[in-house]
Formats: structure tokens, sequence, C-alpha cells
């Protein structure tokens, strides 16, 4: 009963949300610094609603300095709300093209300033690539990516697609892993106090000097160095949720 209450509770609430971030994103279309500001909105309110306690652990990303290509686990549609209150400054996202005609939402995600790519064709999609790579060195943009490509449902983490690596290299920025414990499994909306959740960030992997070579064993490292953090966040917040 809690569980539905409490997402009713979220869909009422992302309508205002919705109606805020419009406004933010129209008095400054393509801000850089749209996505933190949205992200906000959307995440914190709904994260208390929920009852979750999200530990942020993201002194690495904090010091790195823009541009570079955070890498991120994608479990749900509600890390719209997780990790947009995780965006740092100067940073964008990149999604599919057809976000940008779902209502409210998918304006709100253009007028951000996210990357849309059309993963249908291969041509658009390498020339949004390479526009990407020209605004982050440029601009000293940052990009965030969920380099799955889907959502893994909480299920582990998915084999990585290449264009964060492809990106990164070719702009010569760093990768910054940015993971977040299985809330999947983990969070009872049911539950008064419904979890924990850790969002951890690792130290930068440079790509200074790389080429395309390079690249399935950036892939390798980025994912190996994941998967462990992932482990090692989820053992704590099951001592956490036991302490609880």
């Amino acid at each position: 009963m809690l569980s539905a209450l409490r997402l009713a509770a979220m869909a009422l609430y992302f309508v205002p949300a919705s109606l805020l971030n419009l406004l933010i994103v129209f008095l400054r279309p393509f801000n850089t610094d749209n996505s933190r500001w949205c992200g906000n909105v959307y995440g914190r309110p709904v994260l208390r609603l929920f009852g979750l306690t999200v530990h942020r652990e993201l002194e690495t990303l904090e010091a790195t300095p823009h541009p570079y290509v955070i890498v991120a686990n994608h479990q749900s549609n509600h890390d719209l709300f997780l990790h947009g209150t995780v965006v740092p400054r100067a940073t964008v996202s990149i999604g599919k093209t057809s976000l940008k005609w779902m209502p409210l939402f998918g304006q709100i995600y253009w007028l951000a300033g996210s990357v849309l790519i059309d993963r249908g064709n291969a041509s658009s999609a390498k020339q949004s690539m390479l526009q990407t790579t020209e605004v982050m060195q440029q601009q000293k943009t940052s990009i965030w990516v969920f380099a799955e490509g889907t959502r893994n449902h909480g299920k582990g983490l998915k084999p990585f697609k290449k264009g964060a690596f492809q990106m990164a290299i070719s702009a010569g920025v760093p990768i910054v892993p940015v993971c977040a414990s299985t809330y999947k499994r983990s969070m009872c909306l049911n539950r008064w106090r419904a979890g924990h959740i850790i969002v951890r960030s690792l130290p930068p992997i440079p790509t200074t000097g790389m080429s395309l070579d390079d690249m399935p064993a950036l892939m390798d490292r980025c994912h190996a160095q994941m998967q462990q953090c992932i482990a090692e966040l989820d053992a704590r917040v099951a001592e956490l949720d036991s302490a609880a």
C-alpha cells in the first residue's frame, strides 16, 4: 500500500517539477548547467518521498577538472531521480533521439543541452559523436553516458557500448566511472525507511596517448573496476540495511 501511495505521489509531483524545469531551460536554453539544476529538481524531493537514504561518495569526481566522460551503471527509470542529484556542473548527457518527443520531459531533456543520437542511423550517430568531441574540447563540457546502452534492471552490469570510450579517446579526456549500488534489489518502497543507496565515483582513467586500438582494453578495465565497486557497495548496503 505504501509503495503504491509513493508511486502515485511521485507521478503527481512529476508534473509541477517538469513545469519548473521547463521554465529553467526556456530561460537559458542549452546551458551546460541545466542538467544539474533539472536533475536536482526532479531527484531530491522524490528520494525523500521514497524514504531512501543516499550516500554520495564523489570526491574523485569533484576533484577531476572538466572535461571528462562519466560512465555510470543504468538500472531503471528511477536513475533520473538518483543520478539527477549527482550530475556535476558543466555536464550534459547522451540519449536516444526518441526521448525528444516525450511530453514535457523530452523537451526539457533537449533544451538542457543533451546530445541526442539516432542509433538506427550510423552516419548520423557518428556525426553526433564527432560534435560531442568538439564540445568537450572547445567548451570544457563533460558528458554523462550510461555505457550499457539500456537498463540492467538490477541483474548485473551489462557489456558496454563503444560510444563513450570512442569519445574519450578522440577528445583525449579521462573516463570517470560512477557506480550506484543495486537499489533495484535492495530498496523496499513498502517500508517507511525504504533502504540505503550508495553512489561512488572512482579515480579517473586517463586516455591521453591512446588510440582506438586501445579501446577494448579500456572498456574491459572500466567494466571490471565498476563491477568490483558495485559488489563492494552492495555489501555495504546490506550491512546498513541489516543494522537499521
